[in-house]
């Protein structure tokens, strides 16, 4: 069985998964870990001036956490683990009451890189955030989830399409809607079932961003459950290892020699474009000013930088045993070997020797292994923030995950060491020597 530390790490993360179906969920679990440790949250209207110990900003689906030593000085450098909250799924578009057939359906546009097949026939329930009428005509938030087998996307029967397993892609545009009750469409139907899930008037209602989940719990697999099966792995097992590794940092024996910070950006599975996304100034803004709230001057601000490095941390691909020529023949990374260091000449990835070193370096300070990764030179390579991130703050970045399989789909799989042993790594990292 397991041994018990990688254990604990890997339940804590099936419950940081499970009460995250969405980007804004995944921004409110891990400001409760934060609050939970003493960190507080501050307002881009706060006066930020002197302020130290764990602090946090939240936007939207998006967070930076970082935390301050008492008598840190303001040009002390940063070590920054960047992340995104956001997974591949269906969202629910804005006219989203629709039907055929005597079927009512929802309406839903496809996010990101989505494997389709792998959502066909699955139990989905709706999570996200409603925006609602406040006082004085300022709109309010509220996040929703409904862990309920509300929606299925159906398969067609083999009958009446004996090309299934062909691989025949399917038709976007008049497959993907879900079904959930008989009878003739219903304007405002789903707006009133939601709203009555999160408490709320559905008149009160004035936009929404809402999504599909898998309902279907995380969990372990195999013979020994060295795997973790859950939705969203990517990228939560960053996320989680990130806010683990923050805290630990904040509230370990011994004081970080740097200023620790995470990073959680949303739309990165879309390409980071957005105000809360790797591109935004929004990191670049909020560390600038927790230099000036320190008393820092630009030339702090530029000294802060020049020692700072950046771990881009987002999952990885595993060999994968049924298509294994679709990998590099030398770089094969398996589960629970350890998280692996991204590698593109093309700077798909950031990472260069120096980064090599120093995550590397971390890793046997930790005394947990790692992996290298390259992709096979006939395949396209994805990417992450890392390069985003180095554009941007012109810091060494490495990039580096934990391996999986089925990335993208309704349900992925990594090994159940892996996850822990990336925020020891990101630990020893934040705290450095």
């Amino acid at each position: 069985m397991t041994p018990a530390p990688h254990r604990s790490h890997t339940d804590d993360l099936l419950s940081f998964i499970a009460a995250s179906p969405s980007p804004y969920h995944v921004v409110a679990s891990a400001a409760q870990r934060l609050e939970k440790a003493g960190f507080r949250e501050l307002r881009g209207t706060d006066d930020w001036t002197g302020a130290t110990g764990g602090l946090f900003v939240s936007r939207a689906g998006a967070l930076v956490a970082w935390y301050v030593p008492e008598g840190a000085a303001a040009h002390t450098p940063f070590r920054i683990v960047g992340t995104h909250t956001d997974s591949p799924n269906l969202r629910i578009k804005p006219a989203p009451d629709t039907g055929t057939s005597g079927w009512r359906q929802i309406g839903v546009e496809i996010y990101g890189g989505v494997p389709l097949n792998t959502w066909l026939d699955r139990d989905l329930g709706i999570s996200g955030r409603l925006a609602l009428r406040g006082p004085g005509g300022a709109p309010r938030n509220r996040l929703v989830q409904i862990d309920e087998p509300l929606l299925r996307v159906p398969q067609l029967a083999i009958h009446l399409d004996r090309s299934v397993n062909e691989g025949v892609a399917l038709d976007r545009q008049r497959h993907i809607a879900p079904i959930w009750a008989l009878g003739e469409p219903r304007e405002g139907e789903l707006v009133r079932r939601v709203a009555a899930a999160a408490g709320e008037d559905p008149a009160d209602v004035l936009g929404w961003d809402l999504m599909l989940h898998d309902i279907q719990s995380p969990g372990y697999l195999g013979v020994d459950r060295e795997f973790v099966v859950a939705s969203r792995l990517d990228n939560q097992v960053s996320v989680h290892a990130g806010v683990t590794a923050l805290v630990d940092a904040a509230t370990g024996a011994t004081q970080p020699a740097f200023i620790p910070v995470l990073a959680a950006f949303d739309h990165e599975e879309v390409g980071s474009g957005s105000e809360t996304g790797a591109q935004s100034p929004m990191l670049e803004r909020i560390l600038s000013r927790s230099v000036a709230a320190r008393g820092g001057s630009d030339e702090d601000w530029s000294r802060a930088l020049a020692g700072a490095f950046c771990v881009s941390a987002d999952m990885a691909h595993a060999v994968h045993p049924n298509y294994s020529e679709r990998h590099d023949p030398d770089h094969r990374p398996l589960p629970n070997g350890g998280p692996t260091v991204k590698v593109n000449v093309n700077q798909r990835y950031a990472t260069d020797s120096t980064g090599i070193a120093m995550f590397t370096a971390a890793a046997e300070r930790a005394g947990v292994p790692w992996q290298p990764f390259v992709s096979n030179n006939a395949m396209p390579c994805g990417t992450s923030i890392g390069p985003l991130t180095a554009a941007r703050l012109g810091v060494t970045t490495v990039d580096v995950g934990v391996p999986g399989l089925s990335m993208h789909s309704a349900r992925e799989l990594c090994g159940v060491r892996d996850p822990g042993h990336l925020a020891a790594i990101l630990t020893t990292i934040m705290v450095g020597d």
